[in-house]
């Protein structure tokens, strides 16, 4: 696996899978890796924490960062290039044009400024790479809502595949938060995925969902239409984590 730090210097030839990344890789990026490297010459992952889509400085400093670990994982996975600038690479001095998408749902309202910091790094990364399919995970549904709308407004040649949320054995959706829960705080938010999964086939999911959801104090319950499916997402608060996650109610993930 070769790493690459600078624009210039990505040179890629055929199909290629791009996997977009800030790091702290664990069983859901895999997932992606694996997808990326069934269906495409070459696979790309971009490392890079892109301080432009934090609203809260605490969780742009508290986010891990460990190269060494993910590189690792990536290579295992058959990533054939690592691409991992540093900040000034990508938001050079006089850097000024951003990606700003109106009808971002709840999510977007519930952290202003969040999309339009994801949306321009992607297309950045979209036009850095050239990749042919670009995969994200299904945790993020919003986000990948939002990169849809992005692909087709802008006619960006871009296929945007979303894969299913990797669990762990308790239900929960694996994130680089969950490691910040303590043991009483998990067993807490094991009420988000319960919460989803029985509010599907109800009358009025988003009701169903938000009263299960009662204690933990939702941000929100929305339905998010990915194209191919919809999905019933929520936002909740843990001690100081942050936790979002959804289930699909109708449709299929492409």
């Amino acid at each position: 696996m070769k790493i690459v730090r600078h624009i210039a210097a990505v040179q890629l030839d055929g199909e290629v899978g791009l996997v977009p990344t800030m790091g702290a890789l664990h069983d859901g990026h895999r997932s992606l890796f694996r997808a990326a490297r069934s269906e495409n010459d070459v696979v790309v992952a971009s490392l890079f924490v892109n301080a432009a889509q934090f609203d809260e400085q605490a969780d742009l400093a508290a986010y891990p960062r460990d190269e060494e670990r993910d590189a690792a994982i990536a290579e295992s996975e058959g990533v054939d290039v690592l691409f991992a600038p540093e900040p000034a690479e990508m938001y050079p001095p006089g850097f000024a044009t951003w990606v700003d998408v109106e009808e971002a749902g709840d999510e977007g309202r519930s952290r202003p400024g969040h999309f339009r910091g994801v949306a321009t790094v992607c297309v950045k990364l979209f036009n850095i790479v050239r990749p042919r399919r670009a995969y994200f995970g299904q945790k993020d549904a919003q986000q990948a809502a939002v990169l849809k709308r992005v692909v087709g407004d802008l006619n960006l040649p871009v296929e945007i595949r979303v894969l299913p949320t990797v669990r762990d054995d308790d239900g929960l959706a694996l994130s680089s938060r969950n490691a910040r829960l303590s043991a009483d705080e998990r067993a807490r938010a094991l009420a988000l995925p319960r919460a989803l999964h029985g509010a599907i086939g109800t009358a009025d999911p988003v009701a169903a969902a938000a009263a299960g959801l009662r204690d933990l104090d939702p941000d929100y319950v929305e339905v998010v239409d990915l194209g191919d499916a919809r999905v019933l997402a929520a936002a909740v608060r843990v001690g100081d984590t942050r936790l979002i996650d959804n289930v699909v109610l109708e449709g299929a993930l492409s």
